[in-house]
């Protein structure tokens, strides 16, 4: 069969231009063609749909009418560098929309000399722009946040000072000459140690609050006999009250590279929570060792006090302000600071405990 030679043959350039003209009308995102002076020529209906005007309504006016007042002046500029063929890339401004909404719109344009056309494409961001703001805002309360928390951290550590301080003077007026006692003077000596230690450790918390900048923690190398000690030392009188004992064994790995400030604050908050967290029927048992592993040296804690189940409490232990026993005196912050400062100097600490076998942390420090 023959074909008819006066039959249509499609012609390539009609169907691009056919494609082309759809790829127009369809596309989600704005195009418009306007002239230098900000005249639109030719405009998809996503701008109509956009901004809530007709295809009319659109081309009957320029397009600096609809523009948002604040955005006009820096538009023009743009426009400016777009007649002299500088490519605008990715260019923000804001629209008034029929209703009076705002809308922000991202733009891609090139300008075409010779006819003297601007072609360009725009992305409706506005959804962007309000998880910006949203973001800003919640910056702007978590800084607000800080600064108060800082300044009632501060406030607090400065006016505790006062009474301690005052303490302190009561004991250099105190004549130990004069007690007889010995056990009596056993037990002042260990109440004099313990403010001189309270008032070392306010002092360096308000030396660290007051810093503008981040603080720099002093990094050393200390003996684990030697602090343990210290801490030790400050808490005797409640160690012995509750007839704490403790397994040490730090020949392993007898010294570990870190701050003495956190590093007392990690023990002390560990033996204060075996203690706290005691099995009523036994007496507490405490066993502390160090060893050296591959990434730096490790430290477990081991006591045999309540525990707790993993299954339901897991890594939320280390959780601000998780209590998991019914004792009024926890406030859920120990713990909390135990894990900060270990990952602040790029230590780890994992837990392990079952329900009245005890609890191990093992901590460890980067070498």
């Amino acid at each position: 069969m023959q074909s008819d030679s006066n039959s249509i043959i499609p012609d390539s350039t009609t169907e691009i231009s056919f494609n082309l003209e759809q790829f127009f009308e369809l596309t989600p995102d704005i195009v418009c063609i306007a002239d230098h002076n900000g005249n639109l020529k030719k405009v998809n209906p996503a701008f109509s749909n956009i901004l809530g005007y007709s295809m009319e309504e659109l081309l009957d006016s320029p397009v600096n009418n609809f523009i948002y007042s604040e955005d006009k002046l820096n538009t023009s500029r743009f426009r400016d560098n777009l007649r002299e063929k500088n490519p605008v890339l990715n260019f923000e401004n804001r629209y008034l929309t029929k209703s009076g909404d705002i809308i922000w719109l991202s733009w891609t344009s090139i300008s075409e000399p010779e006819s003297k056309l601007i072609y360009a494409i725009a992305k409706n961001i506005t959804h962007v722009k309000k998880l910006e703001e949203e973001r800003n805002l919640l910056l702007i309360d978590l800084a607000k946040l800080n600064a108060d928390l800082k300044k009632f951290t501060y406030t607090t550590t400065h006016d505790l000072r006062a009474p301690v301080n005052n303490l302190l003077s009561l004991f250099s007026l105190l004549d130990f000459s004069k007690i007889e006692d010995k056990q009596t003077l056993e037990y002042i000596e260990l109440l004099n140690s313990s403010t001189i230690q309270m008032k070392n450790t306010l002092d360096k918390y308000v030396d660290a609050v007051s810093q503008e900048k981040k603080i720099n923690i002093e990094v050393e190398v200390l003996s684990l006999e030697d602090t343990l000690f210290m801490v030790l030392n400050s808490i005797n009188t409640l160690i012995q009250k509750s007839n704490t004992t403790f397994n040490v064994d730090f020949s392993k790995a007898p010294e570990v590279n870190f701050s003495s400030f956190y590093l007392q604050s990690i023990l002390l908050n560990l033996i204060s929570n075996s203690i706290k967290y005691c099995n009523p029927k036994i007496a507490p048992a405490v066993t502390i060792k160090s060893k050296k592993v591959n990434n730096g040296i490790q430290l477990s804690f081991s006591d045999n006090g309540i525990g707790f189940d993993m299954e339901k409490v897991g890594e939320s232990i280390f959780g601000l302000h998780q209590s998991f026993h019914n004792n009024g005196d926890s406030k859920g912050i120990g713990l909390y600071l135990v894990q900060s400062h270990m990952e602040s100097l790029g230590g780890k600490i994992a837990v392990t405990s079952e329900v009245n076998a005890g609890t191990t942390f093992t901590l460890t420090f980067k070498d």
